[in-house]
């Protein structure tokens, strides 16, 4: 059976992400893996090492000294953990979600990804994790390397959750914005929501034909497409229509080289995970 794994820290963003996913657990019907990654086992810490300029007692003596305190930090680090995903599993079934597992694993976040995801329906992260510079608005390393990694689609959440009544496709043609056409119109997760269809400058004849064909999949599928083409810079248009239709989600493509799609370190779609106050889902 899928579930939606959803990657919890001490950022905060971890209320953000535990309150998206459970939204989506809802509405899916689908059991929820809150999801830790502690360092591997046996890290060491990064203190200093005096010892070479120490006597064979004292040295012997710092080493066990700071053997202790690594000890003592690696239980600390697994107590908040522990405290992390049990609080958000807590709120999670007072919210009414059936079922919640938690999950903390030692080891590398991308191989924890990627060892869970195959039975995952989609992965929720946070914008920025707890060591992310809020003075620079940098995204997290973490979030580009799952994005990097995953094969599932990739769920971003922002810094506040609002309840999701809209959604908006950044549209394109490539791959990636037609698999979350075809995502959007088989899954539940969006039903009787409000759906946009966007795209950035005039299409091309052979991106119009799919522009429509999208349209009408849309349709087929039971939504009331408002579709738009609008000119400007990708991120500064789309945000521009986010903010002015109070759109509570983005939908659009992580990897490609046109206009709207770009890889998750490119500008385009950087700048719009990283400027828009709305959760956005991406799409390989």
């Amino acid at each position: 059976m899928n579930h939606i794994m959803a990657l919890l820290d001490a950022s905060v963003y971890a209320q953000s992400v535990t309150e998206l996913s459970a939204w989506a657990a809802k509405r899916l019907a689908l059991p929820v893996d809150l999801v830790h990654v502690l360092p591997p086992h046996g890290k060491q810490s990064n203190n200093s090492d005096f010892s070479g300029s120490l006597n064979l007692g004292a040295r012997s003596a710092l080493l066990k000294e700071l053997a202790e305190l690594d000890e003592r930090k690696a239980k600390l680090e697994m107590d908040c953990a522990w405290a992390i995903v049990d609080d958000a599993k807590a709120w999670m079934s007072e919210q009414g979600v059936a079922e919640v597992h938690n999950k903390l694993r030692h080891g590398g976040l991308v191989d924890t990804v990627q060892a869970l995801e195959p039975e995952a329906e989609f992965i929720i992260i946070g914008k920025r994790g707890d060591a992310a510079d809020f003075a620079k608005l940098h995204l997290g390393s973490n979030l580009e390397r799952v994005v990097r990694a995953a094969q599932k689609p990739v769920l971003v959440a922002a810094r506040a959750f609002k309840p999701i009544e809209s959604f908006l496709i950044a549209y394109d043609g490539g791959d990636s914005a037609n698999k979350a056409v075809s995502y959007v119109c088989n899954s539940p997760l969006f039903k009787d929501l409000t759906c946009h269809l966007v795209t950035v400058g005039q299409p091309n004849a052979s991106v119009q034909a799919q522009w429509e064909q999208a349209q009408e999949q849309l349709k087929t599928a039971g939504f009331d497409v408002h579709a738009e083409v609008r000119e400007g810079n990708p991120d500064q248009a789309i945000r521009e229509k986010i903010e002015a239709a109070n759109i509570d989600l983005l939908l659009m493509g992580a990897y490609g080289h046109t206009r709207i799609r770009n890889l998750i370190i490119g500008s385009t779609t950087t700048e719009m995970v990283r400027s828009c106050g709305v959760p956005v889902m991406l799409f390989r």
